[in-house]
């Protein structure tokens, strides 16, 4: 561990001496953002390619959440109940010993002749749903709900709810397949994703070579995912807010900001997915109702605009009036993307922290993480767009800005958390040191998750030796600095591409083994009904 933090600040004290020595530069974030923007602009042409002026990425995305919903008979609404009952470990007594003759007979198995797999796995199913909501729970309730509200009007709202009602099918799938396909090696260590469902279902229906291909891209967008939304885009919106409250001007501040969190979350990082879960099991619940507890001061205080707001979502979402969106599908696809990169179900990431849980019921953790878009875009997205709605009702500013995200407040621009930050402040005294706090700590928990997913995909790919592992980490705590750094448009650009680039062989994936998944529910219910 000592000789990888020395290795960190190797790496990052020479980039701390780069924005001094630009400390009068005012192109530093421009040069970075001419560096990575011919591979944003490839990228992003490439994987929102249109058909008939719709994204085909996001029709693969909601199309597959509706199918899966229907296919499982809306396990959202259905199974709600029993996924908070694991999460409280109601169930628990089902996964550490067997439940006599009575219940021998599950899916064929004798229960008393089979491996304990409850032995198996790393963190429990608390910790494995608030590392993977640390993942989803960030800058995408915060800024990003912001900037579909700025490109989309209230109306985007109304599209990320139903995304996000969706989405708990997806994620209810993927994380059954990445609990029933993950590896775990000698030492208890487990290796899950969909990485490995991937390439292992499709082995089992005679897809050898074509599950290994797609295994492959996955695993390398997966990892541009864990340096773009995953922490450049989390980096960037945290200097955004700090810079905001302390005023700082000077270009290097960025840089310098980023040097300060890599560092940060270096330490985290290096001890692995238990020191990560047991820093985001702390963080992100503490964060999370805090936030929403502001939230809920800010809607209530304003209680007679709560209906007046709902009413503007529901006719702006058939009806909108933002510049730049214009019409009915324009305002859906801001609120599905901004959804979908929030809560990202869909594209598989989740499931490689789910994958660590302890348990020898793959279902039990897929209903866990249907709650992960329930939280994260139902309750937190919709909070946050209702307060930014609300305070708007003022004509603070004009809905579709400038078609870039940005708006102009009282003649500043702002833009993503920006936004957010200012309409807190309208109502809670000294909110810019709370949201800015909040942003940080969000920011810090999502790159610590997404540091996991990644440094899995990575191992995927290059094994997982020791060296690999350094390597890895260095690269991603790199990409803290750069993020920081650079400004928002092209850091949000890739950060889009690299995360909804992962949904192609993901879907690969979801489509071949949902049969799979259907069989491991039954399994579950069967254990839980036996256990009664």
């Amino acid at each position: 561990m000592k000789k990888a933090f020395l290795s960190l600040l190797t790496l990052l004290f020479p980039l701390l001496n780069f924005a001094q020595e630009n400390t009068d530069d005012l192109g530093l974030d421009q040069k970075i953002d001419e560096a990575f923007q011919p591979v944003s602009d490839f990228f992003t042409n490439v994987i929102f390619f249109e058909i008939a002026g719709t994204p085909f990425v996001l029709v693969l995305l909601v199309g597959s959440a509706a199918f899966f919903t229907l296919y499982f008979g809306f396990p959202n609404i259905r199974y709600f109940g029993k996924a908070i009952n694991t999460v409280r470990g109601k169930y628990d007594e089902i996964e550490g010993h067997g439940l006599g003759d009575e219940a021998a007979a599950v899916d064929g198995d004798i229960r008393q002749t089979i491996r304990d797999e409850s032995k198996d796995g790393e963190v429990s199913h608390f910790q494995a749903l608030a590392t993977a909501v640390s993942g989803t729970v960030g800058n995408g309730n915060i800024a990003g709900v912001a900037l579909a509200i700025a490109l989309g009007g209230p109306g985007a709202t109304f599209w990320m709810i139903v995304c996000g009602l969706l989405g708990m099918s997806t994620k209810f799938v993927e994380c059954t397949l990445g609990v029933q396909y993950r590896d775990v090696d000698e030492n208890g260590v487990v290796y899950g994703g969909p990485m490995y469902y991937i390439s292992k279902g499709l082995k089992e229906r005679g897809f050898k070579t074509f599950g290994k291909i797609a295994a492959i891209f996955f695993a390398i967008f997966c990892i541009g995912g864990s340096f773009g939304g995953g922490n450049a885009a989390q980096s960037n919106q945290a200097t955004i807010v700090l810079k905001e409250l302390f005023n700082w001007e000077s270009t290097a501040a960025g840089a310098i900001v980023g040097v300060v969190l890599a560092i940060l979350v270096g330490i985290i990082i290096i001890g692995g997915i238990k020191r990560i879960a047991s820093v985001t099991e702390k963080v992100v619940p503490f964060m999370a109702v805090l936030y929403i507890c502001c939230c809920l001061y800010i809607i209530l205080s304003n209680f007679s605009f709560i209906d007046d707001a709902i009413s503007l979502i529901v006719t702006e979402a058939f009806n909108p009036t933002a510049i730049g969106v214009g019409s009915f599908i324009g305002v859906l696809l801001v609120g599905f993307q901004r959804a979908a990169f929030s809560n990202e179900a869909g594209a598989g990431s989740a499931s490689i922290a789910h994958s660590a849980v302890k348990t020898k019921y793959s279902a039990s953790e897929g209903l866990v993480a249907l709650l992960e878009p329930f939280i994260d875009t139902v309750v937190i997205c919709t909070m946050t767009a209702l307060v930014i709605i609300i305070f708007n009702f003022g004509g603070f500013f004009e809905y579709g800005g400038d078609g870039t995200g940005s708006v102009f407040i009282e003649g500043i621009p702002y833009e993503g958390a920006g936004i957010t930050s200012i309409a807190f402040a309208e109502y809670i005294p000294y909110s810019k040191v709370f949201l800015t706090i909040a942003v940080v700590l969000f920011a810090v928990s999502t790159m610590i998750s997404w540091s996991y997913y990644g440094l899995q995909s990575w191992k995927f790919l290059f094994g997982r030796g020791k060296s690999a592992d350094l390597v890895y980490k260095l690269l991603f705590l790199t990409f803290v600095v750069i993020g920081a750094a650079a400004s928002m448009n092209s850091i949000w650009a890739f950060s889009d591409a690299m995360i909804f680039a992962m949904v192609f062989p993901n879907m690969v994936g979801l489509y071949f083994l949902f049969p799979v998944v259907k069989k491991q529910l039954r399994r579950y219910l069967d254990a839980i009904k036996v256990a009664r």
